[in-house]
C-alpha cells in the first residue's frame, strides 16, 4: 500500500506523537492497519531509546508535585541532554506525570518507578512513557532521582 491518505497519517500522528514520515512508513509497513502501525511506531520509539543510552544527560528540571490538600508532596529530578528539550511541554509534562506518580505510588527507588505501572493508563510502565517521550524528543532522558514526603512519616 503506497498511497497513504493524508487524513490517516494526521489520526495517527495524533494518537502517537510519531513523526509524519514514521506514521507513514509504519501505515506502509502494516498495509494501513492503525493497530498493527501503532505497534510498529512502539516498536521503533524503543529501539530509538535504546540507541540513545549511553548519550551525556546533563541538562533537566527538578519538579515538584503536592497532592491530597498539601499532606503529601514528591519532587524528581529528570536529565536530559539539552536546555532546549527541557524547555518543551512535552518533557515538562513528562516531569509533571513522574512527580504526580511518586505521590501517588510511593516507589522506593529509580529502578521501582520505572517498573511501575502507570497510573493513568496500567497498558504502560513509567519506563514506557519515558522511552516514549525518548522517542518523541530525540534525545537520552534519565530520571535520576525523588524524594517523597508525607506528613507525619519518617
Amino acid at each position: 500500500m503506497t498511497n497513504i491518505p493524508v487524513n490517516d497519517i494526521k489520526k495517527l500522528r495524533e494518537k502517537t506523537g510519531g513523526g509524519i514520515a514514521d506514521c507513514r512508513k509504519a501505515l506502509e509497513e502494516s498495509k494501513g492497519d492503525f493497530k498493527a502501525a501503532e505497534e510498529l511506531l512502539k516498536n521503533w520509539g524503543i529501539d530509538k531509546a535504546a540507541s540513545k543510552s549511553d548519550r551525556v544527560v546533563g541538562a533537566g528540571l527538578v519538579e515538584t508535585y503536592m497532592h491530597s490538600g498539601g499532606k503529601v508532596g514528591a519532587m524528581v529530578e529528570v536529565n536530559c541532554e539539552t536546555d532546549f528539550v527541557a524547555r518543551t511541554d512535552e518533557f515538562k509534562n513528562l516531569c509533571h506525570e513522574l512527580a504526580m506518580q511518586v505521590a501517588a505510588m510511593d516507589p522506593k527507588d529509580v529502578k521501582e518507578l520505572e517498573r511501575q505501572d502507570y497510573i493513568r493508563d496500567s497498558s504502560k510502565t513509567i519506563g514506557d512513557i519515558v522511552k516514549e517521550t525518548i522517542s518523541k524528543l530525540g534525545e537520552n532522558i534519565v530520571v535520576r532521582r525523588f524524594m517523597r514526603f508525607e506528613i507525619g512519616q519518617d
